[in-house]
């Protein structure tokens, strides 16, 4: 360790640029790890959906294009297409206290929607990590059609 620590300052001298590279990818793991532990939802995968759904009945909100979520989604889940999710509305409103979990094909599209609901004083909000994919990767039920 000792030797490591004195051929250090030469190895960045010389490598300036990777150095520099290290840094700024080291920060950017820092800057995102702590904004995803700081966050007001968290992610779900399968296994803890399947969990929460068994322990607490979770309203589920499926936010996938139209055709998607008849071709498979999860049992429960409420269709809500993304150009009309309104975490005012009243439907929404109504389960403010109870946990919900946004699920959309993938699992980026949901964490914005899961956003939106904490910043409408929403509590208890999650999403699916992986979104639909990881959840028929899990070889979990789908229904189809409505």
């Amino acid at each position: 360790m000792n030797d490591f620590l004195h051929k250090l300052p030469a190895f960045v001298g010389n490598h300036l640029a990777l150095s520099a590279l290290f840094v700024v990818l080291l920060l950017a793991l820092i800057v995102t790890q702590l904004m995803t532990l700081l966050r007001k939802f968290k992610e779900l995968t399968p296994a803890g959906l399947t969990l929460l759904m068994n322990r607490e009945n979770p309203l589920l909100v499926d936010i996938s294009p139209r055709d998607s979520f008849e071709k498979g989604h999860i049992p429960g889940a409420k269709h809500v297409l993304m150009s009309q999710f309104d975490p005012e509305s009243k439907d929404l409103a109504k389960a403010r206290d109870l946990p919900v979990v946004v699920i959309c094909r993938s699992g980026q599209t949901a964490q914005g929607a899961a956003q939106r609901l904490v910043k409408a004083g929403f509590q208890k909000v999650f999403y699916l990590g992986g979104g639909m994919g990881a959840w028929t990767q899990a070889q979990l039920p789908v229904v189809k059609g409505k």
